[in-house]
């Protein structure tokens, strides 16, 4: 029997100590934050964020910003949804005046999703079960850590030349792996992978492969490789 987990399905892949801020308007969802600040127990504040597979959206959904929960008309199946989710902790909520909310959550821990419910509350709701914490990295990790980091930052100068960025790296590599992971503009399905991979060492192998290849294409066509789903949704107004 797994734990029974309330969930958003987004159209983004939510990583470890990432930062996600959500708008939050459809009034299931609404439901669910009020219960959550209310909540009185001593554990976290926190919600399950499982990608939804690309094909699935609606016009509604396609219409609003990725980090939106999912505006379903019918049920949403175990079969819509990736089956590696990651948790997302409430850190701070902004009531507006008419009940919406605007929410920042920090990416917690990693879960598989066993199945799904969407008729017993409000709002859609899974059986999960936790994968294992990611121990401290070894020495294969360790050594593969500033390999990434360099073409990491080979690829972010070839992306925007202009721009300062990674100002402060971690210096742990799982904390490395996942900033990797949400910083690349990687496909949807190759950042799922990176969120399921079972260690830190396998992810930072499949990161260095992929930076390489997104380096290489951003130098000879300056451009990298996007979904034709991604081309067909509108942009952001964020």
């Amino acid at each position: 029997m797994g734990t029974i987990l309330p969930v958003f399905p987004l159209g983004t892949v939510l990583f470890p100590g990432l930062v996600l801020p959500l708008h939050i308007f459809e009034e299931r969802y609404r439901v669910l934050v009020r219960e959550l600040v209310a909540a009185t127990g001593d554990g976290p504040q926190e919600f399950g964020v499982v990608t939804l597979r690309r094909g699935w959206e609606t016009p509604q959904a396609s219409a609003e910003d990725d980090d939106e929960p999912f505006v379903d008309e019918e049920p949403v199946t175990a079969s819509q949804l990736f089956g590696v989710g990651c948790t997302a902790e409430l850190r701070q909520v902004t009531e507006l005046p008419d009940g919406r909310f605007d929410i920042v959550t920090v990416g917690r821990r990693r879960f598989r999703v066993l199945s799904v419910e969407a008729d017993t509350h409000p709002y859609l709701t899974a059986e999960v079960e936790w994968l294992p914490d990611e121990e401290q990295a070894d020495a294969v990790a360790d050594a593969l850590a500033p390999r990434v980091l360099a073409a990491l930052r080979t690829y972010l100068d070839l992306l925007r030349p202009e721009s300062e960025v990674l100002e402060q790296v971690p210096d742990d590599p799982t904390v490395l792996s996942h900033l990797v992971a949400a910083t690349a503009q990687l496909t949807l399905d190759e950042r799922q992978e990176l969120l399921a991979a079972p260690d830190t060492t396998t992810r930072l192998r499949a990161e260095l492969r992929l930076l390489n290849r997104e380096a290489g294409l951003l130098a000879r066509v300056r451009a990298v490789p996007v979904p034709l789903s991604d081309l067909a949704r509108p942009a952001s107004p964020n």
